[in-house]
């Protein structure tokens, strides 16, 4: 499994790499910083869904990095 598809993999401060609804079809993924988790389970096969500090929601696809305070 992906790390991206685990819940304990992310946190609020996390930069990460998401895909929005609008964008599954292309891929395109946008970049931000975790605002808030909306997932609540474990694990998600499509990726965890995330609202982004610009307002943007979304799966996560890439961890770019981790807020060193969560840790």
């Amino acid at each position: 499994m992906n790390d991206a598809n685990l819940r304990r993999n992310i946190n609020v401060g996390s930069k990460v790499r998401i895909v929005e609804k609008q964008n599954q079809k292309t891929n395109e993924l946008t970049d931000g910083i975790v605002k808030r988790i909306l997932t609540n389970s474990s694990e998600h096969p499509h990726g965890i869904k995330v609202v982004l500090n610009n307002g943007k929601i979304g799966r996560v696809r890439e961890i770019i990095g981790s807020n060193p305070e969560t840790k």
